[in-house]
């Protein structure tokens, strides 16, 4: 998981604003004028991993939880697992719109081929 959260987008769309995983005290978007090198690049590769990672982990626990053997979980617990996974499929979608952002035009890389 870590080795696939790492990889960055090469070429001239890598350059330019990135979205960063985290948002201001008001809940706004975060974006830093990069290279895609550097400490909050860096910074923010390894906070995406960690989420996606905790987003995988919970994801295991919310399927273990609903498998037809496991224990029968309280409401408070069954509330508190549907916030957390709400949380990381939202932190998931930002890491998307994140990498998408990045990612080269399709008619740039056939035009530099």
């Amino acid at each position: 998981m870590a080795e696939r959260a790492t990889q960055r987008p090469q070429g001239p769309a890598a350059q330019g604003p990135r979205l960063l995983p985290w948002t201001t005290q008001g809940g706004n978007p975060c974006y830093l004028s990069t290279d895609g090198q550097g400490y909050l690049a860096n910074l923010a590769d390894n906070i995406e991993a960690i989420q996606l990672g905790m987003g995988e982990d919970l994801l295991e626990y919310a399927r273990d939880a609903m498998a037809p053997d496991a224990k029968v979980l309280s409401a408070t617990e069954y509330r508190w697992l549907a916030r957390r996974l709400a949380e990381a499929l939202s932190d998931a979608l930002r890491v998307a719109d994140s990498r998408g952002q990045r990612l080269p035009d399709p008619k740039e890389v056939t035009e530099d081929a």
